[in-house]
């Protein structure tokens, strides 16, 4: 994992949600490397506090907070705890999210209210309060979502998934266009196939399972949590100070000659 040198977040204050695990616990990692002091937020406290726990022991602040981003009370709980605990709220990472894969005809009216609940609806939960309390504060701010090459086009089974993040891309352009006289950005990354737990969930640990992915790659591998969890901190930075709105490929690649 790259360390940074110049601490382009120093004094600022980032929340990550699905931090975790996977992309949101590498991310909650280089913000806090970038100098950023950390809220990670997700359903799961042991693997939050585990975080919390690597930020800590390489000097780094951070806090966890567990929450449901289906629940509109958990969320706005989340941003009130991180404004009163670190008096500011400069970068946000909507990571958290679910699988879920069925043929159209198998996949039940329930799992496709938990897809777009949690993937869809969770990230607008937390972009509208996010954006509340970075208005409130008037420090302007940046915003990035977790998406997926998903959806730029599709797999089998993937249409709730697909719609779910494509509701994404679509959500973030009239949001750039609301937010940009306040200072705040928003932008998504749309991640190729990464080695995350999800992932190996869906291939059951079969590591082979992923080589066709490889070969129509042209950085021949696939992602880690670490190469999207950079691009969102780079979102965040005043290095990105200029972009807004877009949806942003982190896929080695993977999707430029389209679909096979």
């Amino acid at each position: 994992m790259s360390q940074s040198s110049n601490r382009r977040l120093q004094d600022r204050v980032a929340l990550v949600t699905g931090g975790g695990s996977g992309i949101g616990r590498a991310a909650a990692v280089a913000y806090a490397r970038d100098g950023a002091k950390v809220v990670v937020a997700g359903r799961r406290a042991t693997e939050l506090d585990e975080t919390v726990r690597l930020i800590e022991a390489e000097g780094g602040s951070a806090l966890a907070v567990p929450t449901d981003v289906a629940k509109s009370g958990d969320v706005q709980s989340l941003i009130r705890t991180t404004v009163d605990h670190f008096g500011r709220l400069d970068a946000a990472f909507n990571n958290a999210g679910v699988e879920g894969f069925a043929p159209i005809t198998a996949m039940t009216e329930e799992e496709f209210d938990r897809v777009i609940g949690i993937n869809l609806k969770g990230v607008w939960l937390s972009v509208k309060y996010e954006i509340e309390a970075m208005i409130a504060l008037g420090h302007g701010g940046a915003i990035v979502n977790t998406s997926s090459w998903l959806a730029k086009g599709a797999s089998f089974g993937s249409s709730a998934y697909s719609a779910s993040k494509g509701g994404l891309d679509a959500m973030i352009r009239a949001v750039a266009l609301e937010v940009g006289p306040h200072n705040i950005r928003i932008n998504n990354i749309n991640p190729g196939i990464i080695d995350t737990p999800m992932a190996r969930r869906l291939t059951n640990n079969d590591a082979s399972a992923l080589a066709p992915f490889v070969a129509f790659t042209p950085a021949k591998r696939v992602g880690t949590s670490e190469d999207v969890g950079d691009v969102a901190v780079w979102l965040s930075t005043d290095e990105a100070r200029f972009v807004t709105g877009q949806s942003l490929l982190v896929d080695g690649g993977f999707t430029i000659a389209g679909l096979r």
